[in-house]
């Protein structure tokens, strides 16, 4: 085993999120929760599961605020949400069921930006005063950034490390202005455009920033468990993945689904890395979507098990 892989890795799961918000039907709130039980009873430290977007823009989660309230009551899970702005975020710490953490979300993308929440880069550095103010408001700090499409972009093509890098290095500047600091810091290849080299580069300069490093991988042209498990050689000990391996943007052509969650748990005990996971209870997850999508999913452990 590779001196550079955890002894332990946090798996969050962002399914019921990241799941249904691509769907081309909207599934009922029931049979979310059905699901989000599911992957409860596996282990997870913390699960996604809505987002607080525009009803018109997303519906297949429309159901954001009813869903929330109907959450299991007494898991240890932290249950979280994401959101893409301001009024987003309160939308969800009214509710009062969320422990939503204090993220920022950006890209080196500024198509990507424009199209996903109506923003640029310029903006997002731009309104960090507003974000701390508003966290401290309601007892949090700053926690973490999501950078999408670190690793290429549907309308933009390659994006090189040097660009990634010189984006969080200004948030991290921006923020140390404000008194504010990273704990971590989420590369997401959004579009499934991330190949070895260029990844295993984007990842170690990043590294170099100082801050923990995160992974949100999509498996659009295969390549997305080779890229968890270079990220694992590389010391990364957090990802963030889909049950089933369903999911994908909305607003970005061409987004098929994260890497399956079953998966990764399957790949991490192989090599002997603890995840409190229990992979039959994922296995479970991954077959009732199975039935709610109507068709097999991407994820291949879940049929074997």
């Amino acid at each position: 085993m590779s001196r550079g892989i955890p002894q332990r890795v946090q798996i969050r799961e962002v399914g019921p999120r990241e799941g249904f918000q691509n769907l081309p039907l909207v599934v009922s709130t029931d049979k979310k929760l059905e699901l989000i039980s599911l992957l409860a009873q596996a282990g997870f430290a913390e699960i996604e599961v809505t987002s607080m977007v525009r009803a018109d823009k997303v519906p297949q989660l429309a159901d954001a605020e009813e869903l929330v309230k109907r959450l299991p009551s007494g898991a240890s899970t932290r249950w979280s949400a994401l959101y893409l702005n301001q009024k987003g975020f309160e939308r969800g710490e009214a509710l009062g069921q969320l422990s939503n953490r204090g993220w920022l979300y950006t890209s080196p993308s500024q198509t990507f930006l424009r199209k996903n929440s109506n923003s640029s880069v310029e903006e997002g550095l731009a309104d960090i005063s507003k974000w701390v103010t508003l966290f401290q408001s309601h007892g949090k700090s700053v926690y973490g950034l999501m950078v999408s499409n670190a690793f290429g972009c549907h309308y933009e093509g390659e994006i090189r490390a040097e660009k990634v890098v010189a984006l969080v290095s200004r948030y991290i500047e921006a923020l140390a202005n404000h008194g504010a600091s990273l704990s971590e810091i989420c590369l997401a290849d959004t579009v499934g455009l991330a190949t070895p080299e260029p990844f295993e580069r984007c990842v170690a300069e990043i590294k170099k920033l100082g801050v923990p490093v995160s992974l949100h991988l999509h498996d659009t042209r295969g390549l997305g468990m080779l890229h968890a498990y270079l990220g694992l050689q590389m010391g990364i000990a957090t990802f963030e993945t889909s049950v089933g391996g369903v999911g994908g943007c909305p607003f970005t052509p061409g987004a098929s689904g994260n890497i399956a969650t079953e998966d990764l748990v399957y790949l991490c005990h192989s090599l002997g890395i603890s995840t409190g996971i229990d992979l039959g209870r994922v296995c479970q997850a991954a077959t009732l979507m199975e039935t709610i999508v109507g068709k097999p999913l991407a994820g291949k452990v879940y049929k074997t098990c």
